[in-house]
């Protein structure tokens, strides 16, 4: 349905004022089409506030916009910082354990709100918060409030990880 809307919303061009159409619809875009009316950064913030579930993870689309946002942003390695990570939205659920790795601490906030992870992404993710480099420092240190800040990361976390944790 999106994806004809698209159609029908477009067929004279890309609308002016796109940005007040859902962010869902803009996952069937092109980032090139809406260069027209704003930049691409702008582009994938709205993507990144789109509803997720619209695409699965395996779409060829969703995978598509990964990688095209990541050129956009200029993102030469696998570092990410909280800057970029929050224009990606929930485009960073779909990074890979290496970006998860080397970005440390700043994919933890946006990678909590994630519904799922591979078992690839959920290995880096604990090696980061293991490592105690991260502004929530080593698991010996947490407190509730950390825990509630890390809610969505809380299933991912393993044994060696959770013994640590203060009661």
């Amino acid at each position: 349905q999106l994806s004809c809307l698209l159609k029908m919303v477009t067929l004279h061009g890309i609308p002016k004022d796109l940005d007040s159409y859902p962010q869902d619809l803009l996952l069937f875009l092109s980032p090139s089409d809406y260069a027209a009316t704003g930049n691409c950064s702008q582009f994938f913030s709205n993507i990144g506030k789109a509803n997720v579930d619209v695409l699965p993870r395996e779409a060829p689309q969703r995978q598509q916009l990964l990688l095209e946002a990541l050129e956009c942003l200029r993102i030469p390695g696998t570092q990410i910082n909280e800057e970029q990570a929050e224009i990606l939205g929930w485009l960073v659920c779909d990074l890979d354990g290496e970006y998860i790795r080397s970005s440390g601490g700043s994919l933890l906030k946006d990678l909590s709100q994630c519904g799922s992870f591979l078992p690839e992404q959920e290995e880096a993710i604990r090696d980061v918060l293991s490592s105690g480099n991260t502004t929530f420092g080593p698991p010996a240190a947490w407190s509730a409030f950390t825990l509630s800040e890390l809610s969505g990361l809380i299933p991912v976390l393993d044994p060696s990880i959770l013994q640590q944790i203060p009661k």
